[in-house]
């Protein structure tokens, strides 16, 4: 079956999951669903990022009621039969621009924002240490390329007033960034999952085994992720999308913009994962989180050697050699608070072994 679930003061939440609240949307595993996706980063281009329903999801949603975290999502969609124990997949089958600009925030949650100490000789970044920053981008579906459009200082040197804040354009001086640069369009959902199980209002910034903002720019369309369910009927919201990122968004942010997304929803109650997985035609990627980098690969290296076992019946010593010596180590992202790495794998090199 096919539904519609748009964007609106009453679909979206800004800045929280809450697994007690009414779903927005029931469904049934196989069925699609096309659902309107907006980024939090519009105020910064009000007078290119904002129509009538963009608009009234930032007039009406209540400044008091934004928060703990900055983003807006979609939600939440139940699904029924879904338990805790079995895995939703969420298949990426099209994504469109509502409109065709994104924002790139230098944010100070970026990697390079505060004073870095670094080695006599190595270089440094005064400049990107003490103020944050707008790069404002404009899209081209057909070219499949984003290209620099404008950029400004940010006015606020540390927090917004509140999170969608208006910056409007005669406040600032906007001047021209990136002349003859060509980004390659990644279009993506940096904050899609199922609920948390942790009851009350939860943070949208740090990701978790229930997926959330997990921000990998490899979940196209074309691909699927896995999520392991944590609350009855699985509750998925999602949002925060992506024109395009970089492994790491180190910046803070990727080009963030608004996305119309399809997505298909297929329920598995025999399926076992730990982590959000990302399969595409030819690779399996497999996440692990933790606030220090470290510990997020080694949580990503142990939950891979476990999925290539389920997967292939590889022993723990099969797959710790094959994954050293065929594996790729990304890291998602470093500016979520609780760090992302992924480990990739081709199932080319699974079959020819096999």
């Amino acid at each position: 079956m096919y539904h519609k679930l748009t964007a609106t003061p009453e679909t979206c939440q800004w800045g929280y999951f809450d697994n007690a609240l009414e779903p927005a949307l029931t469904i049934r595993s196989g069925d699609v669903v096309a659902m309107e996706c907006l980024t939090h980063h519009a105020g910064e281009a009000p007078d290119l990022m904002m129509d009538d329903g963009v608009r009234e999801v930032y007039e009406n949603i209540d400044k008091n009621d934004r928060g703990p975290g900055p983003h807006i999502v979609t939600g939440p969609i139940a699904v029924v039969g879904a338990e805790p124990g079995d895995v939703l997949e969420c298949r990426f089958l099209q994504a469109e621009p509502r409109l065709p600009y994104g924002v790139n925030f230098q944010a100070n949650w970026g990697l390079l924002y505060g004073p870095v100490r670094a080695p006599l000789g190595h270089a440094t970044t005064t400049d990107l240490e003490s103020h944050q920053h707008v790069v404002v981008y404009e899209a081209d579906w057909q070219q499949g390329t984003a290209k620099g459009l404008f950029q400004y200082a940010y006015p606020y040197a540390d927090e917004s007033p509140y999170p969608g804040t208006f910056i409007e354009p005669h406040t600032v001086a906007r001047q021209s960034a990136l002349r003859g640069v060509s980004v390659p369009l990644r279009p993506h959902m940096g904050t899609a999952g199922v609920a948390p199980a942790q009851s009350g209002r939860i943070h949208t910034v740090p990701p978790g085994e229930f997926g959330g903002n997990v921000d990998n720019r490899s979940f196209v369309p074309g691909t699927r992720m896995f999520y392991p369910v944590q609350v009855p009927s699985a509750l998925f919201w999602a949002g925060d999308t992506h024109f395009a990122e970089g492994d790491g968004e180190i910046s803070g942010t990727a080009i963030e913009g608004h996305l119309n997304v399809m997505l298909q929803f297929v329920l598995h109650k025999n399926l076992r994962i730990r982590t959000p997985l990302l399969e595409t035609d030819t690779e399996v990627m497999v996440h692990g989180f933790h606030e220090n980098l470290d510990e997020a690969v080694r949580i990503a290296a142990a939950e891979t050697v476990y999925e290539m076992g389920r997967r292939w019946g590889l022993s723990q010593r099969e797959s710790y050699s094959l994954l050293s010596v065929a594996g790729d180590l990304r890291v998602t992202q470093v500016v979520n608070g609780v760090k992302g790495a992924h480990f990739v794998l081709s199932k080319s090199v699974v079959r020819e072994m096999r």
